[in-house]
């Protein structure tokens, strides 16, 4: 990866707003100015841009996520095609393809690495993945559900799958298996949001059992959209994580596959944590000014990870506020933030929340 060795370098979390900023801003202008000479359609979004800024990281110029979907967005030749990405697209929604070169590819593992050890060590623990096997039985092609898959299995090993396969029913004698084996050992699992609620938490209180993981951290992402229908919130599924799994540890993270391995993990006090290689702006819909620390607006996202795709500042669809900087008690410098849901009539995308709309 070119540039960014003070950003990338040193620890996940390791960088106060003065040590970040301008080094952040001067990658991410260099990614602009490659995207734009490697990438025909995201060059024309530049130039109906029109002249623009180049000071700090919010004059950054961002394109909705959404583009991914309508336009094939890359920024090398297709034989440089390590592996290809889908988004989560509910039934009948073209979904987004992210095109990976080994560089890229690389660099994420390396990214995502360093921000899931700060929070479980660098050994790896036996790991319980909260899905079924063929989740990730293509190993060139994969879906937003089978990319994070892969990419959380490498900080595991002895992997265990809690469910038989695609009829979402536990597979107990797995389960009964993996906690003997590791009996009073640290675990980790990991899991899409309500996939771990519907399939796993709440099949085990219809079938009156409790797993002993009480030395276990699990780590879950995506689809909070069901749950939020079904009024859990996010303190309520810690609660049925510890109470019915043994959990001691629950960390949610935001991120999806356009921006994979620059994910926002949740911390010990609760809040969204932006990495040093990665940054996040909220701002007014009517304006698109940034907004400051406790005002909602939308979620931009910045990474300086995206190489083979312009994917290194981009729109979301979410709403979000920024809670601090460089004041997180737990001890992490950097942003921090909370997501407050969907903008209206934003498409249903979440990882886990395919599987529900595509089923019910």
């Amino acid at each position: 990866m070119m540039g960014g060795q003070e950003l990338f370098g040193g620890p996940a979390y390791g960088l106060d707003r003065a040590a970040k900023g301008a080094a952040l801003a001067a990658v991410l202008q260099e990614l602009t100015e490659h995207h734009a000479r490697n990438c025909e359609p995201y060059r024309n979004i530049l130039q109906a841009y029109g002249p623009r800024p180049t000071g700090g990281v919010e004059d950054i110029p961002f394109i909705p996520v959404r583009l991914f979907k309508q336009l094939d967005l890359r920024s090398i030749p297709q034989e440089s095609v390590f592996k290809t990405l889908t988004s989560s697209g509910t039934t009948g929604q073209t979904p987004s393809r992210i095109y990976l070169d080994a560089e890229t590819a690389g660099a994420q593992s390396r990214a995502l690495a360093k921000i899931v050890t700060d929070f479980i060590g660098p050994t790896r623990l036996p790991m319980l993945i909260i899905d079924h096997p063929s989740t990730v039985k293509d190993r060139r092609t994969f879906s937003a559900r089978g990319a994070g898959i892969l990419g959380m299995m490498t900080f595991g090993r002895q992997h265990a799958y809690a469910l038989s396969d695609e009829t979402m029913e536990l597979d107990f004698d797995q389960l009964d298996g993996f906690a003997e084996r590791h009996a009073g050992q640290p675990i980790v699992a990991f899991g899409f949001t309500f996939m771990v609620w519907r399939y796993f938490l709440q099949q085990l209180e219809r079938a009156g059992r409790k797993l002993p993981f009480e030395n276990g951290i699990l780590f879950h992402s995506g689809g909070w959209k069901k749950l939020e229908d079904e009024a859990v919130s996010n303190e309520r599924f810690k609660e049925a994580a510890a109470e019915l799994a043994g959990f001691s540890r629950v960390h949610n993270f935001y991120g999806m596959v356009e921006q994979v391995g620059s994910v926002f993990m949740e911390c010990e006090a609760g809040r969204l944590h932006t990495p040093a290689f990665a940054d996040l702006i909220v701002r007014d819909p009517l304006n698109w000014a940034p907004l400051a620390i406790g005002q909602e607006g939308i979620i931009q996202v910045l990474s300086i990870l995206p190489r083979s795709y312009p994917g290194h500042s981009l729109l979301t669809e979410d709403r979000g506020v920024i809670t601090g900087e460089d004041d997180c008690p737990c001890g992490r410098l950097g942003k921090t933030f909370r997501v407050q849901g969907r903008i209206p009539m934003a498409e249903l995308r979440g990882c886990s929340d395919t599987h529900a709309a595509q089923a019910s």
